[in-house]
Formats: C-alpha cells, structure tokens, sequence
C-alpha cells in the first residue's frame, strides 16, 4: 500500500529519562490528511521534526513506498513542504519579498516563482497585503503566508506542526478549506493540532499519541461509534488520555 510507513521509530533527548517517542509506528495512506494528536509532550513536534529531516532518530525506519518501490525518505524530503509551529517569516520583509526568498532557496524560476506566489496570495486572501512589512500582520495572516511558505515548490507531502494556532474564525476556515483543496488535488498531509474540533472535521485518520507512543487510532467517525459514551473528539481524547495536565 502506497504511503508513508514509520517503523519502531525511537528518540530520546540527551539528558532525559525517558524518550520523547518510543517505538512509534505509523502508516499515513497516499493523498490523505493524516492527524498526529496528543497531549503536550507526547511526542508530536518529536515525530514532526524527525519525519522532515531536521532530527536524527536513535532507532526505527522511515521510508515512502509508491507503485511497490520503496524510496529513501532522504530524496522524499526534496518533495515535502514543512510549516513549522513558529513563524518563520522575516518581520522586515514584505509578504512577496519573503516568499520570493524561500521560492528562490526551492530553486523555482522567476517567471514560475512570481505565477505561484500570484495565485497562492489570492487564494489565502493576502494578495491586497503582498507589499506590507510582515510585522504590520495580525495573528491570522502571518499564519496563512507561513503556510505559502512552505508550499511553493508544490510538495507531495506537507507537514505541518499547529498551522491554525492562536488565529481568527476566519483565518482558521480559509486555511482549512485551502488544506481541503490541495487533498484533493493529491497532496499528503500530516498535521498536529490541539483543536479537536477541527481535526474531527479536516482528518481522513487519526492518531492519538501519549509519551511517545501510539494509543489510539482510526478515522474519527468509526472511532467515536467504537466509543458510544464519547460525543465528539474532545471527550474521546480526555477519554483516552486522562485530564491531568500537562504543564
């Protein structure tokens, strides 16, 4: 089956008594959305980072199969889109000016760079702002242009760690229906989030992780008939995980 497969994958930082993913194993199918949910601390960010190349795992295997060939997720990392938690946009810049910058390090031409960047500001609704300073934007629009950020180079796969993090109903929705778009039209996405609500509504599969392991899995629908007591993501995950907080 055609995907990404994770296997055993394990990660312990210097000076910790415990890993921060112990033996975590996953499968995430071709052209979905993949949700990776837990507490904080469970080990998402972890997974996240390793996934994209930018941590080394101690042990486990990660490799992208397609058509039965397996290919080294080193030369699959050419082909993902990462969009991290922070905002990694440059405050001085303006909007074009940063996505110019990062579609120049993707090695995308001018003519095709400025097509891209054209079309993905009117569909995220900051073509009216693309000569604004980044450090003039609210919340929700450095969100959505972190976003284009990524995804320049038209990636298979994009990872994206809380991408909905602390922005406004609207910003929220128009991402979301932005992610629904690029599914289908193929794109595999992985996504953390804390907004359960949110994850029931935009995830094909989920998985709940806690201390670096898997506990729970399945699409939300079938996962909350299996759990007749829970009436939504929310209960199902305080069900799951407990409500000891997790400063």
């Amino acid at each position: 089956m055609n995907g990404i497969h994770i296997e055993e994958l394990r990660k312990k930082y210097r000076g910790a008594s415990v890993p921060a993913v112990d033996g975590l194993s996953l499968h995430i199918k071709e052209g979905e959305i993949f949700g990776l949910l837990g507490p904080n601390g469970a080990g998402k960010t972890t997974s996240l980072s390793i996934l994209a190349g930018l941590l080394r795992q101690d042990d486990g295997t990660i490799y992208y199969q397609r058509d039965e060939h397996r290919i080294d997720m080193r030369n699959m990392r050419k082909r993902m889109g990462i969009v991290p938690q922070n905002i990694a946009l440059y405050p001085t810049l303006t909007a074009i000016e940063n996505l110019r910058f990062f579609g120049s390090m993707y090695g995308i031409g001018k003519h095709d760079l400025n097509l891209r960047i054209e079309n993905h500001l009117k569909l995220l609704g900051l073509d009216r702002h693309a000569g604004k300073q980044i450090k003039t934007f609210s919340g929700g629009m450095k969100r959505r242009l972190n976003l284009l950020a990524g995804l320049l180079h038209q990636p298979d796969i994009l990872l994206l760690d809380e991408p909905t993090a602390g922005v406004d109903v609207q910003s929220r929705h128009v991402i979301l229906e932005f992610l629904q778009n690029l599914r289908s039209q193929g794109a595999t996405i992985v996504y953390t989030s804390h907004y359960l609500d949110e994850a029931q509504r935009l995830c094909d599969h989920i998985v709940i992780i806690d201390n670096g392991r898997r506990i729970s899995s399945g699409k939300p629908g079938d996962m909350l008939c299996e759990n007749p007591d829970c009436n939504d993501l929310y209960d199902l995950f305080l069900k799951i995980t407990g409500r000891e907080l997790r400063d």
